[in-house]
């Protein structure tokens, strides 16, 4: 269903510190995941999958490569006379350039292009997730409840709530309480930092938060708890399906090897929640005669010839003979050389790695020098 009515905002800015050297020279949601595609992919195929023919793409860390791969959008499916995927930089101004500062900030500073789309509702969304949703339904259960802003929602354990804007909704899902990361959490509802709102009152709302010379110029921080403040309708909006946040070693790796798991949600097979990414055109797998392959996702262009258990292997990638890897996801173009043991690890991307690097049931180890 096409939807001209609500155009997308995607910030996509985040530097990702606690990935360390895999963000020294990539934004976050450029770093490679599940065989053959980058976080960003899931996002924009989203907005595709929905019907979202607008997608406005905020930029700011190491941008340039993370311009170059979106494009225009052509990959997921958002382009053509009536489409437009477009990467939005921080503001020039006498002053020079600055970034943004902070998420409703990155909005604000955007408003002009939001009113040359003119549209009547935007979702803002975070880049760097991985998750399926039909964000249409989304928008059916926000015009159904009436409600100036809608927050995607999904539960999570007491500790990890201490990490989320944590919210109390009554049984018509209406919002009444919003604390982002709450050291002593009342309830385990959690925001997934997807948002829409009615247009003319999101620009009422960014309007309100810059003038206001105390305020972070955050989502969570300021915005929802200055709409719940003046009784506007907020709402939770459900979600059930698989929902990661990728901003550590151990997170990243851990939803790579979910997609190896049989009873994993995340569906990537699912033609109606399709999830496209950027044709790479390498050749054919290759398995010599010493490949011996088990429990694993193997991408187009490797090499294999040597021993590769539970683990995700991206594209041009080569195991050389008498090789061992455990658990462990390699990104493209990188060697492991003949004999080496590989377990537990996260290697980055265009490596020759010529030692061993085995690590116990508690420990992964970001390898990427």
């Amino acid at each position: 269903m096409a939807n001209g009515k609500m155009v997308a905002m995607l910030l996509a800015g985040g530097k990702g510190t606690r990935l360390k050297s895999l963000t020294k020279k990539l934004a976050k949601p450029a770093v490679f995941f599940g065989g053959k595609y980058r976080i960003i992919d899931f996002p924009l195929s989203n907005c595709a999958n929905s019907g979202i023919s607008t997608v406005g793409v905020l930029t700011q860390y190491e941008s340039t490569a993370l311009n170059t791969y979106i494009s225009n959008g052509s990959t997921w499916g958002i382009n053509g006379k009536k489409s437009l995927t477009v990467a939005l930089a921080p503001k020039q101004t006498e002053e020079g350039a600055s970034w943004y500062n902070g998420t409703a900030d990155a909005i604000y500073q955007n408003l002009d292009f939001l009113e040359e789309t003119n549209p009547e509702y935007v979702i803002i969304l975070s880049g760097d997730h991985i998750y399926q949703m039909d964000y249409a339904k989304m928008l059916d259960f926000h015009k159904e409840h009436k409600a100036d802003m809608t927050v995607a929602c999904l539960n999570v354990t007491l500790e990890e709530a201490k990490r989320f804007g944590i919210m109390k909704a009554d049984a018509d899902y209406r919002i009444e309480t919003f604390t982002e990361k709450p050291k002593n959490p009342e309830s385990t509802l959690a925001s997934m930092g997807i948002y829409i709102f009615n247009y003319k009152v999101l620009k009422s709302e960014l309007i309100k938060d810059h003038k206001d010379e105390n305020s972070e110029n955050d989502f969570g921080k300021n915005v929802i708890p200055s709409m719940l403040a003046s009784k506007k309708r907020l709402y939770a909006y459900p979600f059930t399906g698989y929902w990661k946040d990728v901003g550590t070693i151990d997170s990243l790796w851990q939803a790579n090897m979910d997609l190896l798991n049989p009873n994993c949600t995340l569906n990537l097979h699912d033609s109606s929640l399709r999830v496209f990414s950027e044709d790479t055109e390498s050749f054919p797998s290759v398995y010599l005669p010493n490949a011996q392959v088990e429990d694993s996702l193997i991408n187009q262009g490797a090499v294999i010839d040597g021993k590769v258990l539970h683990s995700v292997i991206f594209n041009e990638v080569t195991i050389e003979k008498g090789a061992e890897v455990v658990d462990t996801v390699i990104m493209p173009n990188t060697t492991v050389k003949a004999g080496v043991k590989l377990a537990r690890c996260l290697v980055g991307p265009g490596l020759t790695i010529d030692e061993d690097h085995i690590n116990n049931d508690e420990t992964i180890e970001l390898v990427n020098d």
